[in-house]
């Protein structure tokens, strides 16, 4: 029976306390009116202008004032609302991407344990309440989620530009003939439904599974087997089905006038490799503490193979999407990836792919390697930040704009989200027995060697 420690925990409240902190802070300092932007840009303005050594700088401090000289009242007061919305929009933006990240890595946790159902696996048995504790994080994390979306369906930030006043009235200003022609489906009450049936689908079949599987322990009844075998294949599809749309209203549709039929199937992929990472992560952690005897180094290995390959799985969407869009150099599809190539957010984009494709691929490759439990470590720690940055990099350039940081904000909101899901999932895995007995394959799985 695994046991809670006590430092752990402490440590895991901390980073929730001072995630909340931070948030807060993020919130209290958010600008609040346009002049509050106007005095930002005047300062940061002056601040460009006494350091001659930044050119660049300088150049953006020109251009901004020379266009806003060249623009009307109404226009400069149009860009400066732009830019609050902008500003505002940062830390919801920072509490979106890491509540989004580890409510999907819980999620995705419980579709590779389902695909182990699906396929009556042996090997993975002495895995399952790892991966049971792991999505029990899927609760919390769909309840704080939806208050976000519910948050931006009652316009309390600016997240979704098709939220906007106006935008499906032809009458309006601010009306957009193309998020017109999708209204049928961006429609506020449709996605918050649309949210809430995700999150209700994974938090049931969650609920199911687990159940099921505490109950094979005390009867030992082949029937519960087969009644999660079938619940498992018909959540593998169902997921299939409702990630796609998911990956639509909650991501895609931060850039409405953008559109990409990978784009699903390349935030999956993003996911599940972090997903497996986390669950070797936690496999290893147990596994020292001696709360997981009958893991060894073959299962070690095959987590770490997993890792290797869904990382050329992720590489793969990558390459398909953005080459694609690239060859064809449609405008539409240009905007999209303009910031992230050659504007401000080249760093992330390209980072990330370093991380993700490049370093997995070098350090992976080598099966002897995969059998190193700090070097699986250390190489999961790097594919988690990669993802995480992935992450970011798919939703801040719609959010915040060019102005976007890596701060507080977004060190809260991690520090937040990584606190509470330790807490979570290291305290349900401390509520029953690692070891599931009853399990007609666990003997398989405990003599498990590769």
């Amino acid at each position: 029976m695994y046991t809670f420690s006590g430092k752990l925990k402490t440590f895991s409240i901390a980073l929730m306390i001072l995630g909340a902190l931070g948030m807060g802070y993020g919130f209290f300092t958010a600008p609040k009116t346009t002049e509050d932007v106007k005095e930002a840009l005047h300062h940061s303005q002056d601040s460009h202008e006494a350091e001659q050594s930044d050119e660049h700088a300088v150049a953006s401090a020109d251009h901004e004032s020379e266009s806003t000289a060249s623009h009307s009242e109404a226009e400069e007061q149009s860009h400066l609302e732009h830019l609050l919305h902008q500003a505002q929009n940062r830390p919801w933006s920072a509490f979106f991407i890491s509540a989004f990240f580890f409510l999907m890595i819980a999620v995705t946790v419980l579709v590779f344990y389902s695909i182990q159902w699906a396929a009556q696996a042996g090997w993975s048995i002495v895995l399952f309440r790892v991966m049971e504790g792991i999505t029990a994080y899927i609760l919390p994390g769909s309840i704080l989620l939806f208050l976000f979306l519910l948050a931006s369906g009652f316009h309390m930030n600016h997240m979704y530009a098709w939220m906007a006043e106006g935008t499906f009235d032809p009458a309006s200003a601010n009306y957009d003939a193309v998020i017109d022609g999708k209204s049928w489906w961006l429609n506020t009450s449709g996605w918050l439904i649309r949210g809430f049936v995700y999150l209700f689908v994974y938090n049931i079949f969650r609920w199911m599974l687990r159940k099921n599987s505490l109950a094979l322990d005390t009867d030992g009844d082949v029937k519960i087997y087969k009644k999660n075998f079938n619940l498992a294949v018909i959540f593998i599809v169902l997921f299939g089905i409702l990630e796609l749309f998911m990956s639509f209203d909650w991501l895609m549709s931060l850039d409405p006038h953008w559109y990409s039929q990978l784009y699903s199937f390349y935030v999956f992929a993003s996911v599940l490799v972090s997903g497996i990472t986390v669950i070797a992560l936690v496999t290893i952690y147990l596994r020292n503490k001696g709360a997981l005897p009958f893991v060894n180094s073959s299962h070690i290995h095959d987590l770490a193979k997993y890792m290797f390959g869904f990382s050329i799985f992720w590489a793969y969407f990558w390459f398909d999407q953005f080459m694609l869009q690239w060859y064809a150099n449609i405008p539409e599809d240009a905007a999209y990836f303009y910031p992230r190539l050659v504007g401000s957010y080249q760093l992330p984009f390209i980072g990330m792919l370093i991380l993700n494709f490049v370093f997995p691929i070098f350090v992976l490759m080598d099966s002897d390697f995969k059998r190193i439990p700090w070097f699986v470590v250390t190489t999961g720690i790097i594919i988690l930040i990669g993802h995480y940055i992935d992450i970011f990099q798919l939703i801040s350039p719609a959010t915040v704009g060019d102005n976007w940081f890596i701060g507080i904000p977004e060190l809260g909101s991690l520090a937040f989200f990584l606190g509470l899901f330790i807490f979570v999932i290291f305290n349900a895995m401390s509520k029953v027995s690692l070891h599931a007995k009853g399990n007609p394959f666990m003997k398989e799985s405990e003599i498990y060697h590769y």
